[in-house]
C-alpha cells in the first residue's frame, strides 16, 4: 500500500498558511516526501477585474459568504470530482463549526485516504452549493467560531501528518498520544531526574519495563476518569 497521502487547502488566505506547512512535522513530511501539501489561493479563480471571491448573503444578514464560482472553478482546476462520482480514496472536506466533531479516529481514517482536499471557509462560510455539489465530509474542531477555516485546516494536517508511516523518528510514538484507546496520556519526564527537589517517579527509573508499563497504563486511567470520565463510556 502506498504509504502516501495528497493534501490540498483551499483558502483566500494562504499567507495564514505559510510558515505552518514549511516547520516541525507537517514540513518534516513534505521534506521526506511522505505528505504533498498545495496551498490553492481562491484569488487566483475570484470573479472580475478585482478577483472578487465573497459576496452579500441572499435574503439579508450580517457578514460575507464565499462564493460559488470561485470555489468551483479551483476545485475543478486541481481535478476534485462531483461527490456523486468520488472514490473512497478522496475527501473532500469542509472545515465548519456545525461539522462531525473532529477526534482521533478521524484522524487516522484519514490517513486511509489516496487525497485529501480541505476547504478553508471564512466571514459567514461558503455557498452551500459547493457543499451540495463536492464536499464528502464536514468537520469541526470544537464547539466554538473562528475568523476562518485556516487555523482549523492547520489542525486536521497536521494531526494526519503526524500517523502517517515514517513521519515521526519514533514509529511508535502516534501509537501511545492521548485518544488512541479512548485514554488521555500518562505524565512524561526527561532529565534531570531531580529538578527543584521535585524527582521523577523512581518507577521509570527502575529499567523494569513491566513495572514501567503498569505504571503508565494506572496513569493514563486515572488521568482520563479525572478528566474525561466521557471517554471510559464510549
Amino acid at each position: 500500500m502506498d504509504n502516501r497521502i495528497q493534501i490540498d487547502i483551499v483558502t483566500g488566505l494562504p499567507d495564514l498558511l505559510g510558515g505552518f506547512i514549511e516547520e516541525s512535522i507537517v514540513g518534516i513530511a513534505r521534506k521526506k516526501g511522505i505528505v504533498e501539501l498545495t496551498v490553492h489561493n481562491l484569488r487566483d479563480f475570484g470573479v472580475g477585474k478585482h478577483r472578487q471571491i465573497d459576496d452579500y448573503p441572499y435574503g439579508g444578514g450580517s457578514g460575507m459568504v464565499l462564493m460559488a464560482e470561485p470555489i468551483f472553478r479551483c476545485l475543478e482546476s486541481i481535478g476534485v470530482k462531483p461527490n456523486t462520482e468520488g472514490t473512497d480514496r478522496e475527501e473532500v472536506i469542509f472545515l465548519t463549526p456545525d461539522g462531525q466533531r473532529f477526534d482521533q479516529k478521524t484522524a487516522n481514517a484519514l490517513t486511509m485516504k489516496h487525497r485529501l482536499v480541505l476547504i478553508a471557509g471564512h466571514y459567514k462560510g461558503i455557498d452551500q452549493r459547493v457543499r451540495d455539489y463536492f464536499v464528502t465530509k464536514e468537520i469541526s474542531i470544537g464547539d466554538y467560531v473562528l475568523s476562518g477555516g485556516e487555523l482549523a485546516a492547520a489542525v486536521v494536517v497536521d494531526a494526519v501528518c503526524r500517523l502517517m508511516p515514517g513521519v515521526l523518528g519514533d514509529s511508535m510514538s502516534a501509537l501511545s498520544d492521548s485518544f488512541q484507546d479512548d485514554t488521555l496520556d500518562a505524565p512524561a519526564y526527561t532529565r534531570p531526574a531531580s529538578f527543584r527537589e521535585m524527582d521523577v517517579p523512581e518507577v521509570l527509573l527502575s529499567g523494569d519495563h513491566r513495572r514501567i508499563h503498569d505504571w503508565r497504563e494506572s496513569m493514563r486511567m486515572d488521568k482520563t476518569r479525572e478528566r474525561r470520565p466521557d471517554l471510559l463510556d464510549l
